[in-house]
């Protein structure tokens, strides 16, 4: 049964944080689980979440929460492998709403580097703002049988 493969030891990068100010709106706020805070990007387009995990792990679903008004409409998730550059994994729509969103892989994906790309915003300016962010899959067990991002795939992603 696929988990959060979140850890302590997963490091985190943000394209921006609104006005700098990282105590307030910083990305610690993805993972605290606290309906009181959130990650708050700066304006402009192409806003992202990199997610580094200590070992490779296989996603199967993202959860993403975001604040209406302030979604991401047209995104893409990312991912690589063992150094390798990113590849396309599947494209995906949120709504517009403050609600839990969940989107299912239709392909399993085996990474080490996952990146969520907010191509464009609901807000006018291009910000984001996202009060939750988690990663469900599981731990590789064999890695001969694995499936890595590739440029062929492309499968489009509304909410579950």
């Amino acid at each position: 049964m696929a988990a959060s493969v979140l850890c302590q030891a997963t490091g985190s990068r943000v394209s921006s944080v609104l006005n700098r100010d990282v105590k307030q709106f910083g990305k610690k706020f993805l993972f605290d689980r606290n309906e009181e805070t959130c990650w708050n990007s700066d304006q402009g387009p192409a806003q992202w979440v990199l997610l580094e995990f200590p070992q490779s792990v296989k996603v199967t679903e993202l959860q993403l929460q975001f604040q209406g008004g302030f979604t991401g409409r047209t995104c893409r998730l990312q991912g690589s492998r063992g150094g390798a550059n990113f590849m396309k994994i599947t494209n995906f729509y949120p709504e517009d709403t403050n609600c839990l969103q969940r989107f299912s892989l239709s392909e399993e994906s085996i990474v080490d580097k996952l990146k969520v790309i907010f191509e464009e915003s609901s807000d006018f300016f291009g910000r984001i703002i996202l009060y939750h962010l988690d990663v469900l899959g599981e731990k590789p067990q064999e890695p001969s049988g694995s499936h890595s991002p590739t440029a062929e795939q492309g499968n489009e992603q509304r909410p579950a």
